[in-house]
């Protein structure tokens, strides 16, 4: 029995001395990158906003896939393998950059 305090006691003096600061932990950073600032949103060519779907198909070719028309307005979105276009009936109203693969 004497033993098996003795393992608690020292159990409960590591955790304390964890808890305490008295043994050197491990720390990381946390960088927080804003949305609008992740990626590299200068060096892929993107569709401006209010462009028309035949100016973006023109430019960037027919998309990977499509989705929508969802809601009222009716928002759609064209998938290109960088970014992906919203368009609010006939007109881009905003362009997302994929995350680098």
């Amino acid at each position: 029995m004497n033993k098996l305090m003795s393992a608690a006691m020292a159990a409960s003096l590591a955790m304390t001395a964890l808890g305490t600061g008295f043994i050197p932990l491990a720390q990381a950073e946390q960088v927080k990158v804003p949305v609008m600032s992740q990626g590299d949103r200068e060096s892929i060519k993107l569709p401006d906003t209010g462009q028309t779907r035949e100016t973006v198909r023109k430019r960037f070719g027919d998309p990977a896939r499509t989705s929508g028309p969802v809601g009222d307005p009716p928002i759609s979105q064209w998938h290109y393998d960088d970014f992906v276009v919203y368009f609010e009936y006939n007109h881009v109203i905003h362009t997302v950059a994929r995350h680098s693969r």
